[in-house]
């Protein structure tokens, strides 16, 4: 299977003037220690690792009706990341001259032995998505039969077994990737276009890395090269230890350009550890919905930082859904480790066990303070959380209706009119916004008609009265911004901050 490939994005790289050459050349000169000429020869290590890498073989059975000729490729965006990719796949799908005969479709990936005694092989989901079959061929020639025991779709994760009767196999094992300094050696060994036992070496060119290709993106950048078929395939540390599983790449072309990315070992590893034991994941999950802190947040709030992941709502039977974290707080760290922003939060939730009793350092109206959170799982949670999305609504309570204008919105109380008018959930509670005018703070910011104002600086609103009385007493304290809490139609919470000057 091809790697997925990125963006083809380009990047005009800027020469450095002779001015410029001038001015380095008189700068004193770097005098690099020895060691960081690097190896001399990684011979002796790709020789003992080729052994636990192995190529990947899938097919597909096609039917005649299901050949891309009859089913055409996905609409994608304009300017989708992933545009090459599925040019490239459904270009191999449909083949030479098309069909529409039943037919076998091939293709080829990477992968490793984790686990000898047990049999147990990764690779990247993506690999063997679809696949009728797979074969795991070995670096001496021989082939084995695999079963497909799990796949992870968030992580790009898959974990195959082969009989280990059959062979006698050699097994690499995770190495802390944690540990993994930008600028340290790296080596990737895998099957590009169909080349099996390909080594490349490259040192790690960043951490950290988001992507945008799932919720937990943390991606080591490499510039050893990865290519079309290198997918589910390793890299490693100088130690021989597995700290990354290559899975994706930018390419104009699709062949290799120095910039790949690979899954962590400190997230893998227990991806894998799951799916060989449970075929599926058991990730911890807290039940909260969450946005980033932005300078304009961090400031009504009075924080000094725009740091940590802000609650926007709390899901209902979930496991904080007795009072224990609340809308508006904002969580800096979850059991130990430190919640920077707010894409920290998830991937260290779901790396926590079931059931598992976490302390959680929040800011609740200025006041920092620890709560204990016993999670729940988060597969259970998403069900829950569609569940909630899809209920009904249903009628409000009849109240009198009062109105006023501010910061570019006009506000009015809840009524049965109003909200049989809007579509507004019979549990969502606050004050409405009826109009917004165009140009204005409120419009800036998002705001439209049919959302309710539910809470003002964390204070909640339920009056027209009460959000002109909360509005004028964060200007008697000198804010510039005014942080509300709205409610969608369907009750969906969303934290906005609206400039009072």
């Amino acid at each position: 299977m091809t790697s997925k490939i990125l963006a083809a994005t380009r990047k005009v790289l800027v020469s450095v003037t002779a001015a410029g050459m001038i001015a380095t050349a008189a700068m004193p000169a770097f005098v690099a220690p020895a060691a960081a000429r690097g190896p001399d020869s990684v011979a002796d290590l790709a020789e003992g690792l080729l052994g636990a890498v192995v190529n990947i073989s899938t097919t597909q059975n096609v039917k005649g009706s299901e050949t891309p000729d009859a089913v055409p490729m996905p609409q994608l965006p304009e300017g989708s990341p992933f545009q090459d990719f599925f040019d490239e796949f459904f270009k191999d799908k449909r083949g030479e001259g098309g069909g529409g005969g039943d037919r076998k479709v091939q293709s080829l990936g990477s992968g490793f032995v984790i686990d000898a005694e047990k049999g147990i092989v990764v690779t990247n989901n993506h690999v063997i998505a679809d696949a009728d079959e797979i074969e795991i061929n070995f670096s001496d020639g021989s082939t084995l039969k695999a079963e497909l025991v799990g796949t992870d779709t968030k992580t790009d994760i898959a974990v195959l077994k082969v009989d280990p009767k059959l062979k006698t196999l050699t097994a690499v094992k995770f190495g802390e990737s944690g540990k993994l300094r930008i600028g340290d050696w790296v080596m990737a060994i895998g099957n590009p276009f169909g080349l099996g036992g390909t080594v490349t070496l490259g040192i790690v060119s960043a951490r950290n890395r988001d992507i945008n290709s799932g919720p937990y993106d943390d991606y080591i950048q490499t510039d050893a090269a990865i290519n079309r078929g290198n997918s589910g395939g390793p890299l490693f540390n100088m130690d021989g230890e597995v700290v990354g599983i290559n899975t994706a790449i930018i390419s104009p072309s699709g062949g290799s350009i120095g910039i790949g990315f690979s899954i962590p070992s400190a997230l893998a590893a227990g991806v894998v550890q799951q799916l060989a034991e449970f075929g599926e994941t058991r990730r911890g999950w807290l039940g909260v919905r969450i946005q980033p802190v932005t300078d304009d947040i961090a400031e009504s709030l009075g924080m000094k930082n725009a740091n940590g992941a802000l609650v926007a709502g709390i899901i209902k039977g979930g496991p904080v859904d007795d009072g224990t974290i609340q809308p508006g707080d904002v969580i800096l760290k979850f059991d130990g480790k430190e919640v920077k922003e707010m894409r920290d939060l998830p991937r260290v939730v779901a790396e926590s066990p079931v059931g598992k009793a976490v302390d959680v350092v929040i800011v609740r109206k200025g006041v920092e303070q620890t709560v204990k959170v016993t999670l729940g799982r988060l597969e259970d949670g998403e069900k829950l959380a569609q569940t909630e999305e899809t209920q009904g609504s249903g009628d409000g309570e009849q109240s009198q209706v009062a109105s006023a204008s501010i910061l570019g919105m006009t506000i009015a109380e809840l009524s049965e009119e109003s909200r049989k008018s809007f579509g507004i959930a019979a549990d969502v509670s606050g004050v409405l916004v009826s109009e917004v005018s165009p140009g204005s703070a409120a419009a800036e910011r998002g705001i439209v008609a049919g959302e309710v104002i539910t809470e003002i600086a964390q204070e909640s609103v339920s009056t027209p009265k009460d959000v002109l009385d909360r509005i004028q007493k964060l200007k008697d304290q000198g804010r510039k911004n005014a942080l509300l809490m709205l409610a969608s139609k369907s009750g969906e919470l969303r934290f906005v901050t609206v400039r009072m000057d």
